[in-house]
């Protein structure tokens, strides 16, 4: 398409166009720039900036994403991958943020490409207009960052870090907008097989995942800006403690257990309360929480406020155990046989229609201002953080 585009205005436009080739991959503000669409012909101004924008969409969609480990962002954090980066006067912290920087620069476009493309392709949810509008949300992202110089320097990384900030703001309600998506096509298709949900499924598994990674990366170079606190690297705590995660998680999940049904039961913390290990602890938070928000709905709707037994936290980890294992049990009456294969769904839930229709005006990720149940997201959403 580019190719064929820089022929036909180097024929309409001559020498002047010709001494400014296009590169393949160009932003829309830059072949704008090379090609300005006012001063052509009418034949050559049908080529729009939605057309543009949408071919140079699908360039780096057909771009491979690079897979980011815990570790390889911690050691990038502590600048133990420096050396890799082109050697400059800078000091180490500034050359570190300029190395995460370029990537993201890279990296952040085919990545959100990716998403643009998986939103187009989706059926049944493609059409709703709650997809829409998180697709042109990824899109105008895409833009942006394309747009942006490369941070090269102290003032553009900077500017830089202004631009990810306000597209991290702006994509914190993509997770509830996507819920009212599921809720959309739950209400118009009441009736649809299980079987058939499956690819919708699928989808929204592969989003979310992304979605993580991409908050992940952004998150994590916003706070290796900011850090003060020295069992941390970014996000990521060096010395995160589940015991005092669980105790967070917990105050959170009664509180909205409380705001419910007006009590909440008992936690009990058990094992190993001494344990740390590296992890991103707001991670393990929202997992335990959703976990202990199921727990206690069901216990209370299973025994009522008057008679609650307790919830138990386990944590497990034994000298030859490289898994760091959090259990949590209740006697809330388990779950029916008929629901097992559905509970990982995104497209099921169990809470009362008023409740979900509720649960779907929220404005951020994990919100203890949300409903104690409806989305349908909890299981199926802290499996895909604990997988991350």
């Amino acid at each position: 398409f580019f190719f064929t585009i820089e022929r036909e205005m180097r024929r309409l436009l001559g020498a002047a166009v010709a001494q400014a080739p296009l590169r393949v991959g160009a932003s829309v503000r830059q072949m704008r720039a090379v090609l300005p669409l006012a001063s052509l012909p009418r034949a050559a101004s049908t080529i729009s900036d939605l057309q543009l924008l949408g071919d140079d969409i699908a360039y780096f969609a057909a771009k491979r994403q690079t897979g980011v480990s815990l570790r390889t962002l911690t050691q990038t954090g502590r600048g133990e991958l420096i050396h890799l980066a082109p050697q400059s006067d800078f000091p180490a912290v500034q050359r570190m943020l300029f190395q995460v920087a370029m990537f993201l620069h890279r990296e952040l476009p085919v990545r959100l490409a990716h998403r643009v493309r998986d939103l187009d392709g989706i059926p049944r949810l493609n059409v709703l207009r709650s997809t829409r509008e998180v697709r042109e949300m990824y899109a105008k992202s895409f833009e942006e960052i394309r747009a942006a110089p490369t941070p090269s320097t102290p003032g553009r990384e900077e500017a830089f870090a202004a631009l990810l900030q306000n597209i991290y703001n702006r994509h914190s309600a993509v997770l509830l907008m996507m819920a009212r998506a599921a809720f959309e096509l739950r209400e118009t298709l009441p009736n649809m097989p299980f079987h058939e949900q499956e690819e919708v499924h699928d989808f929204l598994d592969s989003f979310y995942m992304s979605r993580i990674g991409i908050r992940m990366l952004i998150g994590q170079y916003l706070q290796l800006r900011e850090d003060t606190d020295e069992d941390y690297v970014g996000l990521v705590c060096q010395r995160t403690s589940p015991a005092e995660v669980a105790k967070a998680a917990m105050e959170d999940a009664k509180f909205m257990c409380a705001r419910r049904y007006g009590d909440a039961p008992e936690v009990t913390l058990h094992g190993r309360l001494d344990l740390t290990f590296p992890y991103c602890p707001t991670h393990l938070h929202y997992i335990l929480m959703e976990l202990l928000k199921n727990s206690m709905r069901a216990t209370v709707e299973f025994h009522g406020v008057d008679d609650m037994p307790a919830i138990r936290i386990v944590i497990a980890d034994g000298e030859e155990n490289e898994d760091v294992v959090v259990k949590v049990s209740d006697e809330g009456g388990g779950v029916p046989r008929s629901h097992m294969s559905r509970i990982w769904s995104y497209l099921f839930t169990t809470a009362d229609p008023n409740v979900q229709q509720g649960a779907i005006g929220g404005s951020s990720d994990f919100d203890t201002g949300s409903p104690l149940a409806g989305l349908g997201y909890g299981f199926p959403l802290f499996r895909a953080y604990a997988r991350y």
